[in-house]
């Protein structure tokens, strides 16, 4: 069985734990193969709760972890690892707590405050950025926004994300001008190329962070580490967890 791989940022506070996890490590087959972590992609529950055991081992410092159920909107809910929460954010300032978001293409962003007393994850696609989950995170943490950094998981890239036209609209009609930047025109003229890790930064720099890490991988052209739903349809679930030392 291959071994667990994790993804980290290549800078992170002492006492924040952070982690992407790769396909490789567990015990799923098929279109799940190996490490699947989501619960609701058809995959068997057993496999699942054995690949969130193995992931739980592998997380030194981390004790336990809140899974969330995830419906692309902006609530924020603070960890519970006792209760599945619907929402697509989530933090805490509770050491060894594991704040999780399950992804597939869709961008996970990490919130740290520099001193290390909280920490944040967001499920972020398109539609959540366009809603304001991000700015959601932030208020939700009971720090400054000046006090956070934030690292971009992995994800699809820019050069691997086709939309429609009204998805560029609807960032135009929310940012204007600004989002220009982030949509190229791809080969189907019908379609845009969308940089959701750039408008993930825009949104985070107006919203008051200064330092804002990327991963630069992209889940889609990486089939060897990560499954991308845009590519391959039924498909599992990495994972971006992150927690606060002791």
């Amino acid at each position: 069985m291959p071994e667990l791989t994790l993804f980290h940022p290549g800078a992170v506070n002492s006492r924040c734990g952070v982690a992407s996890t790769a396909r490789s490590g567990g015990v799923s087959s098929g279109v799940y193969q190996s490490l699947n972590l989501g619960d609701h992609v058809g995959d068997d529950p057993e496999v699942v709760a054995e690949n969130r055991r193995r992931l739980l081992v592998a997380l030194d410092g981390c004790q336990s972890i809140a899974w969330l159920s995830q419906v692309h909107g902006t609530r924020v809910v603070k960890a519970n690892p006792e209760l599945i929460a619907e929402a697509d954010a989530v933090w805490t300032d509770q050491i060894g707590v594991g704040c999780a978001v399950m992804t597939a293409d869709c961008l996970p962003v990490v919130l740290m405050s520099a001193s290390g007393s909280a920490i944040g994850v967001a499920h972020a696609g398109w539609r959540g950025l366009l809603e304001g989950v991000l700015e959601a995170l932030i208020d939700a943490m009971p720090v400054e926004a000046y006090e956070l950094s934030a690292w971009l998981g992995p994800a699809i890239g820019p050069t691997a994300f086709e939309v429609g036209s009204e998805v560029k609209e609807a960032f135009a009609t929310c940012l204007g001008d600004a989002s220009n930047a982030f949509f190229q025109a791809a080969p189907d003229a019908s379609k845009w190329l969308c940089d959701l890790p750039g408008l993930a930064r825009y949104r985070l720099s107006v919203a008051g962070l200064s330092h804002i890490e990327s991963s630069n991988l992209c889940t889609l052209t990486d089939e060897q580490h990560f499954f991308s739903y845009r590519r391959d349809g039924q498909t599992g679930r990495m994972a971006t967890i992150a927690w606060i030392n002791s």
